[in-house]
């Protein structure tokens, strides 16, 4: 192979790979913070797995949370929680429990991402929605969420059958 060619396919590698960081302009914390946060505040919990190189997690970030109303909507009114899904970092569980970033994402599914993850305050999964979604699908899940629907309908009954 030529030396250009092995170049060109580096450049373009580096190119187009994906940052997965939490979208910019959100007030996302750390894990062990946000979980006081939402217990202290009594607010839901937006819990966001994403993971370095993820494709899916850059185009929800650039496509879905480039929204200004969705940015307000989730700014006021959840903890915004973002979490390596891979990541080694230590953890506490509100049980006390120590583990890291990439146990946890093992341990509520997120084996591929972006999985966003609906608690209560107390750290209670709601609901595990993995995948790019739009705007119009985290309105309907605020929806469950803050008017409380969990309590009494799963997601895909609250939804119509709607993913």
């Amino acid at each position: 192979m030529h030396p250009r060619t092995i170049l060109a396919a580096i450049l373009l590698a580096s190119a187009t790979a994906a940052l997965a960081d939490p979208p910019p302009g959100y007030p996302f914390v750390d894990h062990d913070a946000g979980m006081r946060l939402a217990q202290r505040e009594a607010r839901p919990i937006l819990l966001y797995f994403g993971r370095y190189g993820c494709a899916w997690c850059d185009h929800v970030n650039r496509k879905t949370f480039s929204d200004p109303g969705l940015k307000q909507l989730f700014s006021e009114n959840y903890v915004l929680i973002y979490v390596d899904a891979e990541g080694g970092k230590r953890l506490r569980l509100p049980s006390g429990e120590r583990l890291t970033e990439g146990e946890l994402g093992a341990r509520l599914g997120a084996f591929a991402t972006p999985l966003f993850v609906f608690m209560t305050p107390e750290g209670k999964v709601i609901a595990k929605i993995p995948g790019f979604k739009t705007v119009d699908d985290f309105k309907d899940y605020d929806r469950y969420v803050r008017g409380g629907h969990y309590r009494t309908r799963t997601l895909p009954e609250f939804l119509g059958g709607k993913p």
